[in-house]
């Protein structure tokens, strides 16, 4: 798969696809049942990719994480108050991650990169393993686009909340998860962007 496709399936994977079964689930089994929903897509990806490269997709992984997170939130029937806090507050944890993630020899960046390098030819992770020890512009660019992620989701927890305390009921839960799914592929399109761009300046003249 060339490299456009592939990014251009992650994102159909990870946010479009998601965000449609949330929206169709959702005025038929409520917030529960759209979140089960919306985890159908990433669940069956990750499946067929086990079976397929013997491995998880780390991005699918981590969105499916969040969603997880939400989830047992509302099964813990908390007060109301922190009902309205519950996702918002997942995709902020995980940012948290992100930026806490830097002061590791290898941030979260690097795993979901190596995901990525093992699906497109077998062995391809451990060069990535290798150019990670002797390409310090690499390891630069991979930690750019850990702390673009983390502040973006923690930038994402913000909007949520800001939306959650204007609006009431299920306009602002409908109108919450909409702002995540267009963080979640405005952070997507980013990295792809980026990524082209870097090997564009690494290319040889």
């Amino acid at each position: 798969m060339m490299p456009s496709a592939r990014y251009a399936f992650a994102v159909v994977i990870n946010v479009l696809l998601p965000m449609a079964a949330y929206r169709l689930a959702l005025g038929h089994y409520g917030v529960a049942g759209a979140l089960l929903a919306s985890m159908a897509p990433l669940l069956l990806w990750l499946c067929i990719d086990l079976a397929r490269f013997r491995h998880f997709d780390a991005l699918s992984a981590i969105v499916l994480a969040g969603i997880v997170m939400s989830l047992c939130l509302l099964a813990l029937k908390p007060a109301d108050w922190l009902i309205a806090l519950r996702e918002p507050a997942v995709s902020g944890v995980i940012g948290v991650m992100f930026l806490v993630s830097l002061m590791w020899d290898r941030p979260i960046v690097y795993y979901l990169a190596r995901s990525t390098m093992s699906r497109e030819r077998q062995g391809r992770e451990l060069e990535f393993d290798a150019m990670w020890q002797s390409r310090p512009a690499l390891v630069r660019s991979i930690r750019l686009m850990t702390t673009v992620w983390g502040i973006g989701l923690l930038a994402e927890n913000i909007v949520r909340l800001g939306v959650l305390e204007r609006m009431n009921g299920d306009d602002a839960q409908r109108a919450s998860t909409y702002v995540r799914y267009v963080f979640y592929g405005a952070l997507t399109a980013w990295t792809i962007f980026y990524r082209r761009a870097y090997l564009r300046k690494q290319a040889p003249d």
